[in-house]
């Protein structure tokens, strides 16, 4: 593996024993998550959303022409070149350790599993239950075949469910897969599944190297500086998933969550040539409700190069 150029992708992360947000906020802990839960009111949300009309993508696309479907949630298939990769795919009915409890899903995802094509490259930024979906994983491991791509620490988990072949990688840090180079660069949020294990594992974006740019899939994040030494160590993005939900209330999760307002901001930052908003529609994690997000992006107005797209609705960019 080789390290990218720039030495200030590598700040400080790891104590020894857990990793953390260099130089920025770090996530509440347990205590303040019980102030949150008594002190403040989610948003009213339907029980379920039946707007969505599933697509079907091509087996693949050949050309440069970069082909971009959400899915939903943090979910994307990015197809280009004959290669198809897929962003923390979710399609399980709750981001939730047990199917009976936990966030539910209020949409379908826009492509039904049956109708995806071969995968690639699977990019995993973080072990959250809404990003690192083990029941969806097993399925396509079992069903598409792909090459598996996780932050540091992430591999057992994956490996102890026949989740394989796996490849590890820190910040800074590259591999080429099915000859697609692929950078993983920071992010402010952290990990956990349970209540012993917190940012025992790392979490981050990736940077896919392509014909016409980078693609830049910054996972889940709050806004810092990283998004400008991103943008000078690899170029302004071809593309951008930048997250927009699960940002109320801001005093518990500014740290880890970007509101609307930050991503369009970072879109600046980062001068991409066009931007598409992620981590919204699907689940409610926060206090702001599934389409808050885009009802305040939409309110605000949004540059004609920072797109909003429905779970099944995709983009050509050239």
């Amino acid at each position: 593996m080789q390290e990218a150029t720039d030495g200030q992708l590598l700040p400080k992360h790891f104590d020894g024993t857990r990793f953390y947000n260099p130089n920025a906020p770090q996530a509440r802990g347990w205590r303040d998550v019980i102030r949150w839960k008594l002190s403040s009111r989610a948003e009213p949300c339907p029980s379920f959303i039946d707007d969505v009309e599933p697509s079907i993508p091509p087996h693949a696309i050949y050309g440069p022409e970069l082909r971009v479907t959400f899915v939903n949630h943090s979910t994307v298939l990015l197809q280009q070149n004959g290669c198809n990769v897929l962003t923390d795919p979710v399609w399980s009915r709750r981001a939730s350790p047990l199917q009976w409890i936990g966030p539910r899903r209020h949409r379908r995802p826009g492509i039904r599993k049956e109708d995806l094509p071969p995968i690639d490259i699977v990019l995993l930024s973080h072990n959250h239950y809404d990003h690192l979906d083990l029941s969806t994983l097993r399925w396509l491991a079992r069903r598409r075949a792909p090459a598996f791509v996780a932050p540091s620490g992430v591999s057992p988990l994956l490996r102890a469910h026949r989740i394989e072949p796996v490849v590890e990688l820190g910040w800074g840090e590259r591999r080429t897969l099915r000859q697609v180079p692929i950078h993983a660069v920071p992010a402010l949020h952290f990990s956990g599944r349970g209540f012993f294990d917190r940012n025992k594992t790392l979490w981050c974006g990736y940077v896919v190297e392509s014909a016409g740019g980078p693609i830049y899939f910054a996972g889940d994040t709050g806004f810092g500086n990283h998004f400008a030494q991103i943008r000078d160590a690899f170029g302004s993005p071809r593309l951008a998933l930048l997250p927009i939900g699960a940002y109320r209330p801001r005093w518990f999760m500014s740290s880890v969550h970007m509101e609307p307002a930050e991503a369009v901001e970072a879109h600046r930052i980062l001068g991409s040539a066009a931007s598409i908003a992620i981590h919204h529609g699907t689940f409610q994690l926060g206090d702001d409700a599934v389409d808050t997000a885009v009802r305040t992006l939409l309110q605000h107005g949004l540059p004609d190069s920072f797109h909003v797209l429905r779970n099944g609705e995709f983009t050509c960019i050239v």
